[in-house]
């Protein structure tokens, strides 16, 4: 990826001396109002529109000579839930102290004095509801949308030269000297403050969707931090002062800018490219609407503006390069096959997965397939930008600024899912996924929430209820493979915590389960319910998740796992598929790791029910991984044959005795309940004896896993077995030379002698009923 720049051979902002002498003023602030059009400001006092789609530029309002302009700041689009096709107004802050709201045409709507000094920065919440500002005098205001005072925020001894608002638009962030500090709005909550450079900080920023911090100073660094103030990313110094630095609008990347220096950066703060134009410093950076090209305020009166390309794509044997705005070149690497794909607009976005390339346009989408590069399908879209796309196997979700829509390889709309306080400009990759049937979203407004809906309907999964987790979630993974019933999702926590649940979700609320500590990133592969992830400085496999509802015991010998300590700090899992996994370090290099394609092919045996295969597989591969992962699936789908073969193989002995045991057991109901109960479900496995009317086996589970007061419980309520619970828990207090302490054991022990001949007569003769209930509901099968 790298950046394509362009100047003009003269500068537009030139002030005049008695119409002779031509003097080059700075550019001082830009700001785009759509995808193609710009607005400039500099010393000259003018306000310039680019309309870079027919390269014509035009001065829209001349500002007093005593007012030489600061910062600029359009209105969002979207207010009070409304949208706009484009920013209608903006804020100018001026060296005169005041800030002035113009209107698009250049129409001066209001002046307001605002600091003592120069005001050096003003920001618009993402609602377009407030507006910040910033002066030398030290102070930060907050303002209502008309310009009234809102309030005075802080109060600093030194200037305040930038300012940046939360992505809740309830936290404000500003520079103070050599310190970086976030203010709630609300009173008497904790400020953090923290000392972030060496230098002056002079331009800070804050990104809505992947809540990271950019700040940049003389101290000629520029920084990522999270918004908890932990460093994330340092520079090297550069030659000046960093004057500039932007997010563009998804998070991905962001631009810094320096003397005769532009800088195009990942999110997490490595350089893709670096350019040095004859620009002077850049003080100030702004990012078009659609995150594809970027603007930049010269010191020399240029406007440089800047265009994303050669940004890469790969799945299999395909590699794509978006070469031109409109062109991409895909290349198969297996016989070296080269195709060119023209598009009639700009590309904004795109994803290539599962056999398809998907791209849209500022107006269109086109959906290829991999076989076929010559004839796409394509269709309108309904909002120009989209943010993000996320693909399937059968089906990819476009999110734009007017919400989330599932299609299929056809074109053809599936649903349209929609949740209370729904934020499509702040959803990214890590925040969204999709499987051929399910979609989870996190809520940006509760951090402990997933919304889980159908794919196909776009309705809420289940019994409707959104999964809530105790702590706030960070990052949520989708498994791909196997039927909906059992669809499983991953997710990671604030405090670095891999849990996974299932998503159906009816009445009883489903146990979520920790499977790991310290998780940095986490993927599913795209063939198999196959999770990996970086926990600290392992990379770690779970060949099968699922395993922690079977037979927890088992999670540790179902892992594979190797030292990670080789890719850096924070690096990032960027593909799963097949038996290779692609990991991007923090300086942007890739590394390319293959795992055993033997769990790969047991978990296809499975899901086929070819358990004999899955045997000889093991047999074959000799690994106690692959017989740890072949027991639990054997007990997950109920064939406790294979799952006594694959205990023994790894030397369970105990749980070997146990599957016969289970093997003996009279009837189908009593067989299913053990099963649950290997599984660690009692409460499970105790209801579907009590639904099929085994009580005495229901009391004899809690008996044997000694809930005393639950056995007594279920021998009351049914008048049955009173004796054999008090015989039980007598013989058990005997053996640990114990007294009965519990009220309601020693009121019905109150005149009872046990005889264990008769309880043996009675035990013997329910599983005499058993049999025959078993034999009954046979021969009516049969």
């Amino acid at each position: 990826m790298r950046l394509k720049t362009s100047l003009l051979k003269e500068p537009k902002h030139i002030l005049y001396f008695l119409n002779l002498i031509k003097h080059k003023e700075l550019v001082s602030c830009v700001g785009w109002t759509t995808a193609d059009e710009l607005y400039s400001c500099s010393d000259d006092h003018q306000v310039m529109k680019w309309n870079l789609l027919t390269s014509e530029t035009t001065r829209i309002v001349k500002l007093p000579d005593d007012i030489y302009p600061i910062d600029l700041h359009w209105l969002p689009r979207s207010i009070g839930g409304k949208k706009q096709s484009h920013a209608e107004s903006f804020v100018l802050t001026s060296s005169d102290g005041k800030f002035h709201l113009i209107s698009k045409l250049g129409r001066v709507e209001k002046s307001v004095e605002a600091h003592c000094g120069a005001v050096l920065a003003g920001r618009w919440n993402s609602e377009g509801t407030a507006l910040a500002t910033v002066g030398e005098d030290g102070q930060v205001k907050i303002w209502s949308k008309s310009g009234m005072l809102r309030s005075t925020l802080a109060q600093q001894g030194t200037p305040v030269y930038s300012v940046a608002w939360g992505p809740d638009s309830e936290k404000v962030l500003y520079t103070s000297g050599k310190q970086l500090i976030i203010k709630p709005l609300q009173p008497n909550v904790k400020v953090l403050q923290w000392k972030a450079h060496d230098g002056l900080i002079l331009k800070t920023d804050w990104n809505s969707v992947n809540d990271l911090i950019l700040s940049a100073g003389e101290d000629c660094k520029y920084k990522v931090w999270d918004s908890y103030g932990h460093l994330l990313y340092s520079s090297q110094p550069h030659e000046y002062p960093i004057t500039s630095i932007a997010w563009s609008g998804d998070g991905e990347l962001f631009a810094v800018g320096s003397f005769h220096t532009l800088r195009l950066c990942d999110k997490t703060g490595w350089s893709y490219a670096l350019e040095k134009p004859n620009t002077g410093s850049i003080f100030n950076i702004a990012w078009s609407i659609d995150g594809t090209q970027l603007a930049g305020a010269c010191g020399n009166g240029h406007v440089i503006f800047a265009h994303v390309v050669e940004q890469r794509w790969e799945w299999k044997n395909f590699e794509i390069t978006l070469i031109k705005r409109r062109t991409m070149q895909v290349h198969n690497v297996i016989n070296d096959a080269v195709d060119l794909l023209e598009f009639r607009d700009r590309v904004i976005k795109a994803s290539l997965n599962y056999g398809h390339l998907v791209v849209s346009t500022s107006l269109q989408c086109y959906v290829f397939s991999t076989k076929n590069w010559n004839t796409p399908l394509i269709f309108d879209l309904k909002e120009g930008t989209v943010t993000l796309i996320l693909q399937a196997e059968r089906h990819f979700l476009l999110v734009d600024g007017g919400g989330l829509y599932l299609y299929s390889y056809e074109g053809r709309v599936i649903s349209s899912p929609k949740f209370p306080g729904m934020r499509t400009d702040i959803l990214n990759a890590q925040t969204v996924s999709l499987s051929n049937d399910t979609l989870a979203v996190k809520d940006k407004a509760g951090e402990k929430v997933i919304y889980i809906f159908d794919a196909l309907s776009g309705k809420p999964l289940g019994d409707g209820k959104s999964l809530t987790h105790k702590t706030e979630i960070v990052e949520i993974a989708l498994d791909q493979k196997g039927l909906t019933s059992e669809r499983k999702i991953a997710f990671i926590d604030k405090n670095r915590d891999l849990y996974i649940t299932s998503v159906k979700r009816f009445g009883k609320e489903q146990k979520i389960v920790k499977i790991g500590t310290m998780v940095q990133t986490l993927a599913w592969n795209d063939t198999s319910n196959i999770l990996c992830g970086i926990q600290d400085t392992r990379f770690t496999v779970w060949y099968y998740p699922n395993t922690v509802y079977v037979d927890k015991d088992l999670l540790s010998k179902t892992l594979y796992e190797k030292d990670a300590s080789d890719f850096s700090k924070n690096p990032q899992i960027v593909h799963f598929v097949g038996n290779q996994v692609t990991i991007r370090r923090t300086d942007g290099s890739l590394i390319h790791l293959n795992i055993s394609p033997y769990p790969v092919i047991l978990h296809e045996y499975v899901s086929s029910s070819k358990w004999e295969d899955a045997v000889r597989l093991c047999r074959f591969v000799k690994d106690q991984t692959m017989w740890a992962c072949l027991a639990a699936m054997a007990v997950a789908n109920k064939d406790m044959a294979t799952a006594e073969i694959a205990y023994a193989s790894i030397g369970e002995i105990d749980k070997v005795q146990y599957i016969n045991s289970i093997k003996d057991l009279p009837s189908k109901e009593s067989r299913m309940a053990h099963i649950l109960l290997f599984s660690g479900n009692a409460q499970e496995a105790e209801t579907l004896l009590l639904q099929t009317g085994l009580i005495y086996q229901a009391i004899q589970v809690n008996i044997n896993l000694y809930n005393w007061d639950r056995a007594l419980e279920l021998a009351v309520k049914h008048k049955t077995h009173v004796d054999t619970v008090l015989a039980y828990r007598q013989k058990f207090l005997e053996d640990f030379g114990k007294k009965e302490t519990n009220k309601r054991f020693l009121q019905y022990a109150e005149g009872l002698e046990v005889d264990w001949n008769k309880i043996k007569a009675k035990i013997e003769m329910e599983i005499a009923k058993e049999r025959e209930r078993a034999a009954a509901s046979a021969t009516v099968r049969a």
